[in-house]
């Protein structure tokens, strides 16, 4: 599954790792506050957020394309005696097993092409319990950094189409955030954080 999107976050997250920068990021910071039960960190990366939710008490499915960081998460988990799994796996195609009652796809969806994107949305929406909820973190239109991307397969969202899709759920939280990205250029961020009906 090697293409250059990976390949940025696993220098990336091999960086971290030695310099030891493994706090929550301003996305995770605001999801936090709503895991709770059993819960899915689709794309969870270095594991910040899937090791702070099992900490407090969650059972955590952690899936990463990455295998350090997948590596990294194991250890903690192991070493903590935390109620973690974590798996490397093709998040383009994966269907996790169970359903949830917090799932947080957090600076991921954006890396695939848009069909994939949207079919996974559906995915994760799907395996969400009734009164569970979702974290989503999106690069929208506006968006003028790519250099991270695969120039094959990317999607900047619209934000009207995304609340479109969460039409009768409860939303708990929504921001824009931008960041300074390299050249010059600019990140934006749009989060959402809504309960599903029932």
């Amino acid at each position: 599954m090697a293409n250059a999107s990976i390949d940025f976050f696993e220098a990336q997250f091999q960086r971290q790792l030695r310099q030891g920068e493994l706090a929550l990021n301003p996305f995770e910071q605001a999801a936090l506050a709503h895991v709770r039960g059993d819960m899915l960190d689709y794309g969870c990366g270095l594991g910040n957020l899937a090791l702070a939710a099992a900490r407090r008490g969650c059972r955590v499915l952690a899936l990463d394309a990455s295998a350090t960081a997948i590596a990294h998460l194991q250890e903690v988990a192991a070493r903590e005696h935390l109620p973690l799994e974590a798996r490397e796996a093709d998040l383009r195609s994966v269907v996790p097993e169970g359903r949830f009652d917090t799932i947080a796809c957090i600076g991921l969806l954006m890396f695939f092409d848009c069909a994939t994107a949207q079919r996974q949305l559906e995915r994760l929406q799907a395996l969400l319990r009734p009164g569970g909820v979702l974290v989503l973190n999106v690069l929208v239109r506006g968006t003028t950094y790519l250099g991270m991307f695969d120039a094959a397969g990317h999607c900047l969202f619209e934000e009207d189409g995304l609340l479109q899709g969460m039409a009768g759920w409860q939303m708990l939280h929504q921001a824009h955030q931008e960041f300074d990205a390299p050249g010059g250029t600019r990140k934006v961020f749009l989060t959402l954080i809504a309960r599903k009906p029932g």
